[in-house]
């Protein structure tokens, strides 16, 4: 067995060798800051717009269509468009504002944010790993401003019928500004705004085999003209005014790179997730019968939600790791909290449950010796667990 199998990729990858070269070339050969004026700067500007247009071509957006704005992370990519776009008009003021009931906490907590101010909130049901389109369908009136539905959800895995809650919502308010949080989807299915019908797309550099620290916000280029999304970081004027401070060139270069390989391999990566996703499903279900999977209607590729019997999801990770085998329990970024995953209990799960519940994501890298591994480890934790309990 391998030193060590990563089964967590949703909670972050390993960068790939091309996108720590790309790094290493920014900091020995294009460090200068790209606002200067002089030599360096203007080489630094030359290399970080090149980078935007590899990362742009990755939406499936032309350069007339929108533009890309970089940002630290996911986490501010989302607050930028969710609390600036809902707060750049004084008339938007006590508006309603979609969302589902299973967003990532980067979503959900600049959502509460907004209802704090005052601003009317309506979270949609996703029983099943699906948008309740007729609690939508209710739910989108003219009194709408802004929306937000993740592409694919961290936890689960379910794949969100994004384009169907977009027509929903431009039926009822046609000048209501629609976003999306595709961190988990990017480059793993087409979330291009052409296909979705979406004026904003958050996306994670950390999440596609480049380093944590980078994040990119596709702003669709009518929402720009029409003053319709204010900076969340206000400054030096950095990223056509959208987000203040000096780019992270290091990190920009290696998350453009990490893109590059990725839609360069596209189809393959994709199919062969698919293929690994379905034979974890399977061997789970033949090594580990009393475990189940938590299967959504529609999934992205790699992620895999399995409840566990009357074991807890921390004891099982603690086993897990023992053996050097390493998943998750619900999303990275809430998994300290000591609280049942609400994303978990809107999917139909109990809080019981729900504590019982680990996430295996998987990754390029991954084979199925690595399944074949995880699901002899799982099998030899559930009987020992169980035993222990007895």
């Amino acid at each position: 067995m391998k030193d060590m199998i990563y089964l967590d990729n949703a909670a972050t990858t390993r960068p790939c060798e091309a996108a720590i070269a790309a790094a290493r070339r920014a900091m020995t050969e294009e460090w200068g800051n790209p606002s200067s004026v002089y030599s360096a700067g203007n080489e630094a500007r030359r290399a970080l717009e090149r980078d935007r247009e590899t990362v742009r071509g990755a939406f499936g957006a032309g350069a007339k269509d929108g533009r890309v704005i970089f940002t630290a992370s996911g986490t501010e990519a989302n607050n930028t468009a969710i609390i600036g776009a809902v707060t750049a008009k004084a008339r938007n003021r006590g508006g309603r504002v979609l969302t589902t009931d299973s967003e990532h906490p980067s979503v959900a907590r600049a959502v509460d944010r907004l209802e704090a101010l005052g601003y009317e909130v309506v979270r949609v049901p996703t029983a099943g790993g699906a948008i309740d389109m007729a609690a939508l369908a209710q739910a989108a009136t003219d009194r709408v401003i802004f929306a937000s539905f993740m592409t694919a959800n961290n936890e689960t895995g379910a794949l969100y019928d994004v384009a169907a809650a977009v027509r929903a919502v431009r039926a009822a308010s046609p000048k209501a500004i629609v976003h999306t949080d595709a961190v988990q989807a990017f480059l793993k299915c087409d979330i291009s705004p052409k296909k979705t019908g979406v004026d904003m797309i958050s996306v994670s550099a950390h999440k596609v085999n480049a380093p944590k620290g980078s994040g990119a916000l596709w702003v669709r280029e009518s929402v720009i003209t029409a003053k319709s999304l204010s900076p969340y970081i206000v400054g030096g004027g950095q990223e056509s005014g959208m987000r203040s401070g000096t780019e992270n060139t290091a990190g920009i270069a290696a998350f453009a790179a990490a893109v590059a390989e990725g839609a360069a391999h596209f189809d393959e990566r994709r199919a062969a997730l698919d293929e690994l996703r379905e034979y974890a499903i399977g061997e789970l279900g033949r090594v580990v019968p009393e475990a189940r999977v938590n299967q959504p209607k529609k999934a992205v590729a790699g992620i895999i939600s399995v409840t566990l019997p009357d074991i807890r999801s921390e004891t099982a990770l603690n086993f897990l790791s023992g053996r050097g085998i390493f998943v998750s329990a619900g999303s990275a970024c809430s998994a300290r909290s000591g609280k049942a995953s609400g994303v978990l209990v809107a999917f139909g799960l109990s809080e019981r449950e729900a504590d019982q519940t680990i996430r295996v994501s998987l990754g390029h890298e991954n084979t199925r010796e690595d399944i074949d591994a995880f699901a002899a480890a799982l099998a030899e934790g559930v009987a020992s667990l169980q035993r222990t309990k007895r």
